[in-house]
């Protein structure tokens, strides 16, 4: 079950004849602004919300991070015209798990809600790639030597490498013709070796200490 969240009714409007037409999910409400959404929020228990950044009264930054207050394992995945880095930064503190802009496609949106629904952080490659070439320009990160320490074996290494172009679990799963469940295994190992977080997290890693 989904609700969308955005200022623009005509945007709310498609994605949601865009996601029931095409079978991708069920919207059981709309919302113009988080603090609408939070109201709606205290009456229905969402699977998914696909979460605006700006909006009046109330913007996606506060919406979310009050929202996962309220309800921890609710999933959120941002729709925005922009992929500036303050967003997605400011996204991911508060709580979201995905991050897709508004001019991708159809297959694009399915296969982000799919994974976020399925658990995983997604994020377009567009946007992925704004957040390495970010990462690797700051001034402290170009002096740093790498602090690469942890002993990957060959097929966690491979795993790594296709995190880090933006491939889900399924996809890396037929990549490398294992089982998802195998993927899912070398992946926590990835996270609890790395000390990474999440798969973001686990990207900067390998950027830093130039696995990738």
């Amino acid at each position: 079950e989904i609700i969308i969240v955005d200022d623009h009714t005509l945007f709310r409007e498609g994605i949601r004849l865009l996601i029931e037409n095409e079978n991708i999910g069920h919207v059981i409400a709309e919302a113009g602004t988080g603090k609408e959404f939070l109201e709606l929020l205290k009456d229905l228990n969402p699977d998914l919300v696909l979460m605006d950044i700006e909006m009046p009264l109330m913007d996606g930054f506060e919406a979310t991070g009050k929202a996962k207050f309220l309800k921890p394992a609710l999933k959120v995945l941002v729709l925005s015209m922009q992929g500036r880095k303050n967003d997605y930064s400011k996204m991911i503190n508060a709580g979201a798990t995905g991050f897709v802009l508004k001019t991708a496609g159809k297959y694009e949106l399915e296969r982000a809600i799919k994974t976020v629904l399925n658990g995983e952080h997604y994020f377009s490659n567009e946007i992925l790639h704004h957040m390495v070439n970010d990462y690797i320009k700051q001034p402290q990160i170009q002096k740093e030597k790498p602090v690469f320490t942890v002993d990957l074996t060959e097929k966690e290494m491979e795993v790594l490498q296709l995190l880090c172009k933006g491939l889900t679990t399924i996809e890396i799963a037929e990549t490398i013709h294992r089982s998802v469940k195998t993927v899912e295994a070398h992946r926590a190992r990835l996270l609890e070796k790395t000390n990474s977080k999440n798969t973001i997290s686990l990207v900067m890693y390998a950027v830093k200490n130039k696995l990738v």
